[in-house]
């Protein structure tokens, strides 16, 4: 049986459905790539295992109830010297 997918509850679970690729981390879920969705029963079916997807994140989200409006970048950038220069 195949585990559940639950957004933000850890830094290592990911999904594919075709070339897409769904990514969790405890403070971001990463969504990349590509997904074609043909008119036909498989389009289907990888459209609604999207849609559970992001209704999860959604539903995460509204329940978090110390929800910040913002979170800054993990790390501060740092200038370095062009090797090209």
């Amino acid at each position: 049986m195949k585990k559940k997918f639950q957004p933000f509850s850890d830094d290592s679970a990911s999904l594919c459905l075709g070339e897409f690729t769904i990514e969790n981390g405890t403070s971001k879920v990463a969504l990349y790539g590509s997904l074609d969705v043909m008119r036909d029963k498989n389009g289907l079916k990888q459209a609604k295992a999207l849609k559970a997807v992001v209704d999860a994140i959604v539903k995460a989200l509204e329940h978090d109830k110390a929800l910040p409006d913002e979170i800054g970048p993990a790390e501060t950038p740092q200038q370095v010297k062009n090797p090209f220069a």
